[in-house]
This record gives structure tokens, sequence and C-alpha cells, in this order.
């Protein structure tokens, strides 16, 4: 069994058990988190598709841990101008455990 959730903007195809790291959630570490947007859900082979959501299903996870990403770097450069510019980011992201998928 799997389904296809929106979380903070983006779509993930999530199973049972799964982790994943999506961008930074503002629940504490430990607490419990539930998305209503489904978009799809697979049983055992029937699909059960949204639209754009399926009403009353919804997905279960646990908060694991808010963490940071690796570092981008970012440098710019117009050539024979003497013009460099280096900076660096690291996006912010919270992993997250999914504990069960409600049809």
């Amino acid at each position: 069994m799997y389904a296809i959730v929106e979380i903070a903007g983006q779509q993930f195809k999530v199973q049972k058990d799964q982790k994943l790291y999506v961008h930074r959630l503002a629940e504490e570490v430990g607490t419990d988190v539930t998305f209503d947007r489904v978009l799809l859900i697979d049983n055992d082979g029937k699909i059960n598709v949204g639209a754009p959501a399926i009403t009353g299903a919804s997905v279960s996870a646990k908060v694991n841990d808010h963490v940071k990403g690796d570092k981008v770097i970012v440098f710019r450069k117009k050539r024979r101008k003497g013009y460099k510019k280096r900076n660096g980011h690291r996006q912010c992201f919270t992993s997250i455990t999914i504990t069960d998928i409600k049809g």
C-alpha cells in the first residue's frame, strides 16, 4: 500500500514505516503530524484517485528531527571585469517517519 501525498508544497510517494526529508515543518520533535491532502492511494492494486484530493483520507507521520542539508555553493563571475561573488546556502529539512495511511 502506498499513497501520493502533498507535504509543504511538494508531492511524495510514501509507504508505511518510510523515512523521508521534507521542507522544514513548524512542529516540535516527537510530535505526530497528519497530512490531509492525499492525491492517490494504491491498496494492493485498487487505485483511488482524488480530484484533486481524496476526501476523508489522511497520512500520519512522526517528526524525528530538524536537520540542515548539504551546503550548496553559488559562484558568480563576469569575465575580464574583476567581478567574483561566492555565496553558500544550506536548506533546512525535517526528518519524518510515516506511521499510518488511512483511506
